[in-house]
């Protein structure tokens, strides 16, 4: 048995394939320093494979980072990951240091980000506090989805194949 409940998360109204990608402006942050940078910042360089995670510390967010850090399809291939979470930007960095982390992280503390994107969730116990449920979304240079996979409970994992499979198909 497991050591936490299992949590159904009900619908998402998150942006499908196909569709533009909501932008954003937030801190950006890496193991030296943030700044504030926008989402099609981002993508102009490229495409970018955009995780929504559970806050830093939470298990989630480790087992993520450390499958993206362990599979590093970014080492060759044209495309940059970025994570996003209700973080502070120290705790991000923090995170980035202690995990060995090439990735950049956007911070949201009031998880506006999320609830733009439709995958906003209450955090069970904590009255007025929300994060976004896990998601990956894997953007064009101009923010079109190609692909997307959204939590339907927590903790829950995508299939990490099916996203390099999309990656692979891109």
């Amino acid at each position: 048995m497991p050591e936490f409940d299992v949590v159904e998360l009900g619908p998402a109204n998150h942006p499908e394939v196909g569709e533009t990608a909501p932008d954003f402006t937030r801190p950006l942050v890496n193991d030296e320093f943030w700044e504030d940078a926008s989402l099609s910042d981002v993508t102009a360089d490229g495409p970018t494979l955009l995780v929504f995670h559970s806050m830093d510390g939470a298990f989630p967010a480790t087992y993520v980072w450390n499958e993206l850090r362990e599979r590093a399809w970014d080492d060759d291939r044209d495309l940059r990951i970025v994570g996003l979470s209700i973080s502070t930007p120290y705790e991000h960095k923090t995170l980035v240091e202690e995990r060995g982390m090439d990735y950049r992280l956007f911070s949201d503390p009031a998880n506006e980000v999320a609830e733009e994107y439709g995958i906003s969730h209450d955090l069970d116990g904590m009255a007025g506090i929300s994060e976004p449920r896990p998601a990956v979304f894997l953007l064009d240079e101009d923010r079109t989805i190609e692909f997307a996979w959204v939590a339907t409970e927590w903790p829950e994992f995508p299939d990490y194949d099916e996203i390099e499979r999309a990656i692979e198909e891109r």
